[in-house]
């Protein structure tokens, strides 16, 4: 009844379109052109995009009546990204494995450097995977890299990742080609293609004459693992960049302050108006002559023809507004670094922005997206370690086995050892931590259990802690009777 009273009318449905400017290789692109931070790239990058002036970016502006602009680039991408690697190679504690012929192998293939340039070019592309091989013209132990997401494609049944893909490209005489290598359980199987999607034959080209078209291995795994910090919404089972989100739009408005700023203080310099009659000349040809302070230029202006005044030279210096350009600059930063890292991670000075207190808790920013990365690698990590020591098992002839794997990560943001020491201090006062939990917070995986357990006795002897067996009230009764 009220529904007729209202006379409401029901919405219809309507079809909407949307277009989507890039693709998923663009956007990639566009992720590594950020970090590569050249100015002159990002231009490039920009211009082809956005041809029509689609878009009003500072990087894709063009200077219009052959005036200058200086663009200027200012590498919080790049910083952001090393920095968040820097953290979590360095964090990283312990691989706990049972084989002992890992650390032969993990010194091969320089297993830190491998997990920091994983880590960097995740954050940046978004995904990729490891890629495991074998030549033992290199090196005895498997070869281990890590591909981008610009290289790598993945097979998926019902969510679950069922083999990768590598893409790498060739080109001979003005003709591109794209050797496919399918990394699945048991297997390697590699193709030759046109870049028109044509299938050749593998001995096409000359640097691939001899190589097998199809390998086989004992084990039911793949040579490969992936990798993914964030899952995309936009590219189904892909991952996700930390620039996409708008995050390109923030660098550009970073950058487009930054050369506004520079470009007012250019402007800003200061300039001497000298009367024709004052300028320096020369006493043999009577043409001006220069100043002669480094760096200094002045502007001539006619004599004063007002009664009563006589000419002077002036000095002006115009009035530029830092406050406003340093607003705007901070601002455009904390766009850049929201949900990321905090201001004090990378070494930027905030105090005056904000409390201390205030500070602190934003740096647990940085400790949020520190745990997202070292959730994914302690998922991915022990996969990858098992990977490489059943493909090593067949380089030797050998049957893989399953192997127990453990990789941990240390906690981000400890302590120093002042605040350790008073902390720990207070407890020993207090009498709520023994001498063998005091010692292992106070030093940790700094020091090995043996010193530490040398370490324990010598504070226990020093304070006249006999070791010997538990005692309780009537035990001397007993010893009398």
């Amino acid at each position: 009844m009220i529904r007729n009273w209202l006379n409401v009318v029901e919405a219809t449905d309507h079809s909407i379109t949307l277009v989507e400017s890039t693709t998923f290789a663009m956007d990639v692109l566009r992720a590594q052109i950020w970090y590569r931070g050249d100015a002159e790239e990002l231009s490039q990058y920009f211009k082809q995009i956005y041809k029509h002036g689609e878009k009003t970016a500072f990087w894709e502006s063009v200077p219009q009546n052959r005036e200058k602009i200086r663009k200027i680039h200012s590498g919080i991408p790049a910083i952001i990204v090393d920095t968040l690697a820097y953290i979590v190679k360095s964090d990283l504690d312990v691989v706990e494995t049972k084989r002992a012929d890992w650390d032969d192998i993990a010194k091969s293939i320089n297993f830190e450097e491998l997990i920091g340039k994983a880590v960097v070019d995740t954050l940046v592309d978004g995904d990729g995977a490891f890629k495991i091989s074998i030549d033992t013209d290199i090196s005895p132990y498997p070869i281990v890299e890590f591909v981008g997401a610009d290289k790598v494609e993945y097979e998926q049944s019902r969510g679950i990742c069922t083999g990768v893909i590598f893409n790498t490209d060739y080109v001979v005489k003005s003709q591109r080609y794209v050797l496919k290598e399918f990394y699945g359980k048991g297997y390697i199987e590699s193709r030759l293609y046109k870049d028109n999607g044509t299938e050749v034959s593998i001995d096409t080209l000359e640097q691939l004459k001899g190589f097998k078209t199809r390998i086989e291995f004992d084990g039911d795994y793949i040579m490969a693992v992936p990798l993914k910090f964030f899952h995309s919404k936009k590219y189904t089972g892909r991952g996700k960049s930390i620039f996409d989100g708008g995050k390109s739009d923030c660098f550009d408005a970073l950058d487009e302050v930054i050369s506004q700023w520079w470009d007012a203080l250019r402007r800003g310099r200061v300039k001497q108006y000298i009367p024709e009659s004052m300028i320096p000349r020369d006493p043999n040809t009577g043409a001006p002559k220069g100043l002669n302070q480094f760096g200094n230029d002045y502007i001539t202006t006619d004599y004063p023809i007002s009664e009563g005044t006589q000419p002077k030279i002036e000095v002006v210096q115009p009035d530029i507004k830092y406050e406003a350009f340093l607003a705007s600059y901070t601002n455009a930063l904390l766009m850049c670094l929201q949900g990321l890292v905090s201001p004090a991670t990378l070494g930027i000075d905030v105090g005056k922005m904000s409390s201390a207190d205030a500070q602190r808790e934003k740096k647990d920013v940085t400790g949020n997206t520190r745990n997202i990365i070292t959730g994914a690698l302690e998922k991915a990590l022990p996969k990858l370690i098992e990977a490489i020591i059943k493909s090593y098992d067949n380089l030797k002839g050998n049957a893989p086995k399953d192997c127990d794997i453990t990789v941990s990560f240390g906690e981000y943001g400890a302590p120093d050892f002042d605040s350790r020491v008073e902390t720990i201090g207070k407890a020993s006062t207090y009498g709520i931590m023994s001498v063998d939990t005091q010692v292992d917070e106070l030093w940790g995986s700094s020091k090995d259990d043996k010193w530490k357990a040398e370490e324990v006795k010598r504070i226990k002897s020093e304070k006249g802690i006999i070791p010997g067996n538990d005692t309780a009230v009537g035990d001397e009764l007993a010893e009398i009777q």
